[in-house]
Protein backbone atom coordinates (compact mmCIF):
# COMPACT_ATOMS: atom_id res chain seq x y z
CA UNK A 1 0.00 0.00 0.00
CA UNK A 2 1.32 3.39 -0.94
CA UNK A 3 1.63 6.09 1.66
CA UNK A 4 -1.12 8.47 0.62
CA UNK A 5 -3.31 10.91 2.40
CA UNK A 6 -6.28 8.54 2.27
CA UNK A 7 -4.32 5.70 3.83
CA UNK A 8 -3.17 7.93 6.65
CA UNK A 9 -6.74 9.07 7.36
CA UNK A 10 -7.88 5.41 7.35
CA UNK A 11 -5.16 4.48 9.84
CA UNK A 12 -6.10 7.35 12.14
CA UNK A 13 -9.76 6.37 11.91
CA UNK A 14 -9.01 2.74 12.79
CA UNK A 15 -6.91 3.79 15.76
CA UNK A 16 -9.70 6.05 17.00
CA UNK A 17 -12.25 3.27 16.64
CA UNK A 18 -9.94 0.89 18.56
CA UNK A 19 -9.54 3.34 21.45
CA UNK A 20 -13.29 3.91 21.52
CA UNK A 21 -13.96 0.15 21.69
CA UNK A 22 -11.38 -0.27 24.44
CA UNK A 23 -12.98 2.55 26.43
CA UNK A 24 -16.45 1.13 26.02
CA UNK A 25 -15.22 -2.36 27.00
CA UNK A 26 -13.51 -1.10 30.15
CA UNK A 27 -16.50 0.94 31.26
CA UNK A 28 -18.95 -1.82 30.48
CA UNK A 29 -17.22 -4.35 32.78
CA UNK A 30 -18.87 -7.79 32.72
CA UNK A 31 -21.79 -6.40 30.62
CA UNK A 32 -19.57 -4.99 27.93
CA UNK A 33 -21.31 -4.70 24.50
CA UNK A 34 -18.20 -6.13 22.79
CA UNK A 35 -18.12 -9.28 24.96
CA UNK A 36 -20.11 -11.22 22.39
CA UNK A 37 -17.74 -10.19 19.64
CA UNK A 38 -14.80 -11.23 21.83
CA UNK A 39 -16.25 -14.71 22.39
CA UNK A 40 -16.94 -15.08 18.66
CA UNK A 41 -13.36 -14.08 17.88
CA UNK A 42 -12.08 -16.54 20.46
CA UNK A 43 -14.16 -19.33 18.92
CA UNK A 44 -12.78 -18.51 15.48
CA UNK A 45 -9.14 -17.78 16.26
CA UNK A 46 -8.65 -20.16 19.30
CA UNK A 47 -8.09 -23.34 17.28
CA UNK A 48 -5.74 -21.46 15.00
CA UNK A 49 -3.71 -20.27 17.99
CA UNK A 50 -3.56 -23.79 19.48
CA UNK A 51 -2.36 -25.24 16.21
CA UNK A 52 0.29 -22.57 15.80
CA UNK A 53 1.40 -23.08 19.43
CA UNK A 54 1.61 -26.88 18.98
CA UNK A 55 3.80 -26.38 15.96
CA UNK A 56 5.99 -23.67 17.46
CA UNK A 57 6.39 -24.95 21.09
CA UNK A 58 8.70 -27.93 20.29
CA UNK A 59 10.94 -25.62 18.36
CA UNK A 60 10.95 -23.15 21.22
CA UNK A 61 11.60 -25.90 23.77
CA UNK A 62 14.44 -27.27 21.70
CA UNK A 63 15.97 -23.83 21.42
CA UNK A 64 15.59 -23.35 25.20
CA UNK A 65 17.07 -26.78 25.89
CA UNK A 66 20.05 -26.05 23.69
CA UNK A 67 20.46 -22.70 25.39
CA UNK A 68 20.20 -24.24 28.94
CA UNK A 69 22.06 -27.51 28.24
CA UNK A 70 25.41 -26.07 29.22
CA UNK A 71 24.22 -24.79 32.60
CA UNK A 72 22.27 -27.99 33.26
CA UNK A 73 25.29 -30.16 32.44
CA UNK A 74 27.43 -28.10 34.82
CA UNK A 75 24.80 -28.50 37.56
CA UNK A 76 24.65 -32.27 37.10
CA UNK A 77 28.44 -32.51 37.20
CA UNK A 78 28.53 -30.44 40.39
CA UNK A 79 25.91 -32.68 42.05
CA UNK A 80 27.77 -35.83 41.05
CA UNK A 81 31.00 -34.46 42.45
CA UNK A 82 29.30 -33.49 45.70
CA UNK A 83 27.75 -36.98 45.96
CA UNK A 84 31.14 -38.61 45.45
CA UNK A 85 32.71 -36.42 48.12
CA UNK A 86 29.93 -37.29 50.57
CA UNK A 87 30.42 -41.02 49.96
CA UNK A 88 34.16 -40.69 50.47
CA UNK A 89 33.63 -38.72 53.64
CA UNK A 90 31.20 -41.29 55.02
CA UNK A 91 33.56 -44.14 54.17
CA UNK A 92 36.50 -42.28 55.67
CA UNK A 93 34.56 -41.52 58.85
CA UNK A 94 33.60 -45.20 59.27
CA UNK A 95 37.22 -46.27 58.73
CA UNK A 96 38.47 -43.63 61.14
CA UNK A 97 36.03 -44.81 63.80
CA UNK A 98 37.20 -48.39 63.31
CA UNK A 99 40.85 -47.35 63.61
CA UNK A 100 40.10 -45.32 66.72
CA UNK A 101 38.53 -48.41 68.32
CA UNK A 102 41.58 -50.51 67.38
CA UNK A 103 43.96 -47.92 68.79
CA UNK A 104 41.96 -47.61 72.02
CA UNK A 105 41.93 -51.38 72.45
CA UNK A 106 45.69 -51.60 71.89
CA UNK A 107 46.41 -48.82 74.36
CA UNK A 108 44.32 -50.58 77.01
CA UNK A 109 46.23 -53.80 76.36
CA UNK A 110 49.57 -51.99 76.64
CA UNK A 111 48.43 -50.28 79.83
CA UNK A 112 47.41 -53.59 81.41
CA UNK A 113 50.85 -55.08 80.70
CA UNK A 114 52.80 -51.86 81.36
CA UNK A 115 54.32 -52.00 77.89
CA UNK A 116 55.88 -48.91 76.33
CA UNK A 117 54.78 -49.03 72.69
CA UNK A 118 55.30 -47.13 69.46
CA UNK A 119 52.20 -47.08 67.29
CA UNK A 120 52.50 -47.93 63.60
CA UNK A 121 50.32 -48.68 60.59
CA UNK A 122 50.59 -51.72 58.33
CA UNK A 123 51.37 -50.38 54.86
CA UNK A 124 52.27 -53.58 52.96
CA UNK A 125 51.81 -57.34 53.18
CA UNK A 126 54.65 -59.74 52.44
CA UNK A 127 58.33 -58.93 52.20
CA UNK A 128 60.03 -58.27 48.87
CA UNK A 129 62.69 -60.92 49.51
CA UNK A 130 60.39 -63.92 50.09
CA UNK A 131 56.94 -65.36 50.48
CA UNK A 132 56.85 -65.65 54.27
CA UNK A 133 54.06 -64.31 56.49
CA UNK A 134 55.32 -60.76 57.01
CA UNK A 135 54.01 -57.20 56.97
CA UNK A 136 55.70 -53.82 56.57
CA UNK A 137 54.95 -51.01 59.02
CA UNK A 138 55.52 -47.26 58.66
CA UNK A 139 57.92 -46.95 61.61
CA UNK A 140 61.66 -47.57 61.54
CA UNK A 141 65.00 -46.69 63.07
CA UNK A 142 64.14 -42.99 63.06
CA UNK A 143 61.25 -43.82 65.42
CA UNK A 144 63.33 -45.92 67.81
CA UNK A 145 62.46 -49.29 66.30
CA UNK A 146 65.11 -52.02 66.58
CA UNK A 147 65.45 -55.59 65.44
CA UNK A 148 63.89 -58.34 67.63
CA UNK A 149 61.24 -56.18 69.24
CA UNK A 150 57.83 -57.61 70.12
CA UNK A 151 54.86 -56.41 68.06
CA UNK A 152 51.33 -56.47 69.49
CA UNK A 153 47.87 -55.11 68.77
CA UNK A 154 44.62 -54.90 70.70
CA UNK A 155 44.13 -58.70 70.57
CA UNK A 156 47.57 -60.03 71.48
CA UNK A 157 50.85 -61.16 69.92
CA UNK A 158 51.37 -60.10 66.27
CA UNK A 159 55.03 -61.04 65.75
CA UNK A 160 58.55 -59.66 66.01
CA UNK A 161 60.62 -57.14 64.07
CA UNK A 162 63.14 -58.76 61.72
CA UNK A 163 64.37 -55.96 59.42
CA UNK A 164 64.59 -52.24 60.20
CA UNK A 165 64.95 -49.35 57.75
CA UNK A 166 65.05 -45.60 58.41
CA UNK A 167 61.28 -45.15 58.20
CA UNK A 168 59.90 -48.69 57.79
CA UNK A 169 60.32 -52.12 59.36
CA UNK A 170 59.43 -55.71 58.52
CA UNK A 171 57.49 -57.81 61.03
CA UNK A 172 57.52 -61.63 60.97
CA UNK A 173 54.01 -62.74 61.93
CA UNK A 174 53.39 -65.32 64.66
CA UNK A 175 51.73 -67.74 62.22
CA UNK A 176 54.82 -68.03 60.01
CA UNK A 177 56.40 -71.55 60.01
CA UNK A 178 59.76 -69.99 60.94
CA UNK A 179 58.25 -68.26 63.99
CA UNK A 180 58.74 -69.81 67.46
CA UNK A 181 57.87 -68.29 70.83
CA UNK A 182 58.01 -69.60 74.40
CA UNK A 183 54.58 -69.90 76.00
CA UNK A 184 53.10 -70.38 79.46
CA UNK A 185 49.69 -71.84 80.24
CA UNK A 186 47.25 -69.73 82.19
CA UNK A 187 46.83 -70.84 85.85
CA UNK A 188 48.88 -74.07 85.55
CA UNK A 189 52.07 -72.31 84.34
CA UNK A 190 52.96 -75.24 82.03
CA UNK A 191 55.72 -74.17 79.61
CA UNK A 192 55.99 -74.90 75.91
CA UNK A 193 57.06 -73.62 72.50
CA UNK A 194 54.55 -72.39 69.90
CA UNK A 195 55.29 -72.61 66.17
CA UNK A 196 53.31 -71.03 63.34
CA UNK A 197 51.50 -73.11 60.74
CA UNK A 198 50.24 -70.52 58.28
CA UNK A 199 46.47 -70.35 58.25
CA UNK A 200 46.24 -73.34 60.64
CA UNK A 201 46.27 -73.15 64.48
CA UNK A 202 49.63 -72.77 66.20
CA UNK A 203 51.36 -76.01 67.18
CA UNK A 204 52.55 -75.94 70.81
CA UNK A 205 54.93 -78.53 72.30
CA UNK A 206 54.42 -78.68 76.07
CA UNK A 207 57.52 -79.70 78.02
CA UNK A 208 55.47 -81.82 80.42
CA UNK A 209 53.99 -84.80 78.57
CA UNK A 210 51.60 -85.52 81.45
CA UNK A 211 50.30 -81.98 81.83
CA UNK A 212 46.55 -81.55 82.23
CA UNK A 213 45.26 -79.45 79.34
CA UNK A 214 41.73 -79.00 78.05
CA UNK A 215 40.02 -77.16 75.27
CA UNK A 216 39.57 -73.48 76.06
CA UNK A 217 42.78 -73.05 78.10
CA UNK A 218 44.75 -69.93 77.18
CA UNK A 219 48.44 -69.14 76.72
CA UNK A 220 50.67 -66.07 77.06
CA UNK A 221 54.29 -65.43 76.10
CA UNK A 222 56.87 -66.68 78.58
CA UNK A 223 59.37 -63.94 77.74
CA UNK A 224 62.96 -63.95 76.51
CA UNK A 225 66.30 -63.10 78.00
CA UNK A 226 66.52 -59.31 78.34
CA UNK A 227 62.99 -59.16 76.85
CA UNK A 228 64.20 -59.72 73.28
CA UNK A 229 62.62 -60.81 71.05
CA UNK A 230 59.61 -61.33 73.32
CA UNK A 231 58.33 -59.60 76.41
CA UNK A 232 56.33 -61.70 78.93
CA UNK A 233 52.57 -61.81 79.41
CA UNK A 234 51.38 -61.08 75.86
CA UNK A 235 48.23 -63.10 75.01
CA UNK A 236 48.94 -65.78 72.38
CA UNK A 237 45.77 -67.82 71.86
CA UNK A 238 43.29 -70.43 73.05
CA UNK A 239 43.58 -74.23 72.97
CA UNK A 240 41.29 -75.82 70.35
CA UNK A 241 42.65 -79.39 70.27
CA UNK A 242 44.81 -81.63 72.47
CA UNK A 243 46.68 -84.68 71.20
CA UNK A 244 46.84 -87.74 73.50
CA UNK A 245 50.04 -87.87 75.52
CA UNK A 246 50.88 -91.49 74.60
CA UNK A 247 53.59 -91.62 77.24
CA UNK A 248 55.88 -89.21 75.38
CA UNK A 249 58.09 -86.71 77.16
CA UNK A 250 56.28 -83.82 75.45
CA UNK A 251 52.68 -83.19 74.51
CA UNK A 252 51.30 -81.39 71.45
CA UNK A 253 48.36 -79.03 71.60
CA UNK A 254 46.89 -76.72 68.97
CA UNK A 255 46.13 -73.09 69.71
CA UNK A 256 43.95 -70.62 67.81
CA UNK A 257 45.69 -67.20 67.89
CA UNK A 258 43.82 -64.23 69.30
CA UNK A 259 45.11 -62.04 66.44
CA UNK A 260 43.55 -62.11 62.96
CA UNK A 261 46.65 -61.97 60.76
CA UNK A 262 44.70 -61.28 57.56
CA UNK A 263 43.17 -58.01 58.81
CA UNK A 264 46.00 -56.15 60.52
CA UNK A 265 45.90 -52.36 60.47
CA UNK A 266 47.13 -50.64 63.65
CA UNK A 267 49.94 -52.32 65.60
CA UNK A 268 52.29 -51.36 68.42
CA UNK A 269 56.01 -52.10 68.71
CA UNK A 270 57.07 -52.67 72.33
CA UNK A 271 60.01 -50.31 72.78
CA UNK A 272 60.02 -50.58 76.60
CA UNK A 273 59.48 -53.87 78.46
CA UNK A 274 57.48 -54.02 81.72
CA UNK A 275 59.40 -53.91 84.99
CA UNK A 276 57.65 -57.04 86.27
CA UNK A 277 56.02 -59.98 84.51
CA UNK A 278 52.31 -59.13 84.09
CA UNK A 279 51.49 -62.87 84.18
CA UNK A 280 47.85 -63.37 83.17
CA UNK A 281 46.59 -59.82 83.74
CA UNK A 282 46.69 -58.92 80.04
CA UNK A 283 44.37 -61.77 79.04
CA UNK A 284 40.80 -60.70 78.32
CA UNK A 285 38.19 -61.73 80.91
CA UNK A 286 36.58 -65.08 80.22
CA UNK A 287 32.94 -64.96 79.12
CA UNK A 288 30.47 -65.95 81.81
CA UNK A 289 28.94 -69.38 81.40
CA UNK A 290 25.27 -69.31 80.58
CA UNK A 291 23.03 -70.89 83.27
CA UNK A 292 21.63 -74.33 82.46
CA UNK A 293 17.91 -74.04 81.72
CA UNK A 294 15.55 -75.88 84.08
CA UNK A 295 13.25 -78.38 82.40
CA UNK A 296 9.65 -78.16 83.62
CA UNK A 297 7.21 -80.95 82.78
CA UNK A 298 3.52 -80.07 82.81
CA UNK A 299 0.97 -82.94 82.82
CA UNK A 300 -2.50 -82.07 81.53
CA UNK A 301 -5.13 -84.75 82.46
CA UNK A 302 -7.81 -85.66 79.96
CA UNK A 303 -11.51 -84.89 80.74
CA UNK A 304 -12.33 -88.65 80.98
CA UNK A 305 -9.65 -89.18 83.60
CA UNK A 306 -11.07 -86.33 85.69
CA UNK A 307 -14.58 -87.81 85.57
CA UNK A 308 -13.34 -91.29 86.57
CA UNK A 309 -11.28 -89.87 89.44
CA UNK A 310 -14.27 -87.85 90.69
CA UNK A 311 -16.54 -90.93 90.47
CA UNK A 312 -14.11 -93.06 92.49
CA UNK A 313 -13.84 -90.36 95.14
CA UNK A 314 -17.61 -90.16 95.39
CA UNK A 315 -17.96 -93.94 95.77
CA UNK A 316 -15.35 -93.99 98.52
CA UNK A 317 -17.15 -91.19 100.32
CA UNK A 318 -20.44 -93.15 100.17
CA UNK A 319 -18.83 -96.36 101.53
CA UNK A 320 -18.84 -98.10 98.20
CA UNK A 321 -15.76 -99.91 97.01
CA UNK A 322 -15.18 -99.13 93.33
CA UNK A 323 -13.22 -102.37 93.00
CA UNK A 324 -15.97 -104.61 94.53
CA UNK A 325 -18.27 -106.43 92.19
CA UNK A 326 -21.35 -105.59 94.29
CA UNK A 327 -20.20 -102.09 94.94
CA UNK A 328 -21.27 -102.43 98.65
CA UNK A 329 -18.82 -102.95 101.48
CA UNK A 330 -19.76 -103.76 105.15
CA UNK A 331 -19.83 -100.77 107.41
CA UNK A 332 -17.63 -102.34 110.12
CA UNK A 333 -15.95 -105.45 108.79
CA UNK A 334 -14.62 -107.75 111.61
CA UNK A 335 -10.93 -107.80 112.08
CA UNK A 336 -10.89 -111.64 112.22
CA UNK A 337 -13.87 -113.70 111.01
CA UNK A 338 -15.36 -116.16 113.62
CA UNK A 339 -14.04 -119.69 113.51
CA UNK A 340 -16.29 -122.63 112.60
CA UNK A 341 -17.31 -124.50 115.83
CA UNK A 342 -17.49 -127.79 113.96
CA UNK A 343 -13.96 -127.47 112.75
CA UNK A 344 -11.53 -128.86 115.37
CA UNK A 345 -8.69 -127.26 113.58
CA UNK A 346 -10.33 -123.90 113.89
CA UNK A 347 -10.98 -124.34 117.69
CA UNK A 348 -8.04 -126.13 119.27
CA UNK A 349 -8.41 -127.15 123.01
CA UNK A 350 -6.92 -124.99 125.66
CA UNK A 351 -4.48 -127.74 126.68
CA UNK A 352 -4.25 -130.26 123.88
CA UNK A 353 -3.06 -133.73 124.86
CA UNK A 354 0.56 -134.35 124.58
CA UNK A 355 1.43 -130.71 125.13
CA UNK A 356 3.10 -129.65 128.36
CA UNK A 357 1.04 -127.42 130.68
CA UNK A 358 1.51 -123.76 130.22
CA UNK A 359 1.99 -123.26 134.08
CA UNK A 360 3.69 -126.20 135.93
CA UNK A 361 3.29 -124.57 139.36
CA UNK A 362 -0.47 -124.26 138.98
CA UNK A 363 -0.74 -127.89 137.94
CA UNK A 364 1.20 -129.07 141.06
CA UNK A 365 -1.17 -127.21 143.36
CA UNK A 366 -4.18 -128.72 141.64
CA UNK A 367 -2.73 -132.27 142.11
CA UNK A 368 -2.16 -131.60 145.83
CA UNK A 369 -5.77 -130.61 146.31
CA UNK A 370 -6.91 -133.82 144.67
CA UNK A 371 -4.75 -135.95 147.01
CA UNK A 372 -6.27 -134.37 150.10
Amino acid sequence: MRDTRESRLLLVLLIAIAFALITVDIRGGEGSPVDGARRAAAAVFGPVENGVAAAVNPVGNAIGAVRDSGARHDRIAALQKENTELKQRLGSDARNRSRVRELDKMLKKAGAGQYGIKGAEVIAIGAAQGFSWTVTIDAGADDGIQRDMTVINGDGLVGRVTTVGPSTATVLLANDPDFTVGTRMETTDELGFATGQGDQPLSVQLLNGKSKVKKGDRLVTFGSSRDKPFVPGVPVGEVVRVDPSGGNLTRTIYVRPFVGFTKLDIVGVVVEAPRTDPRDTVLPPKPKAEPTPTVTVTVTPSPGANLEANGDAAELADGNDPGNGTGVAPANPPANPPANPADPQANPPANPPGNPPDNPAADDNAQADDDE
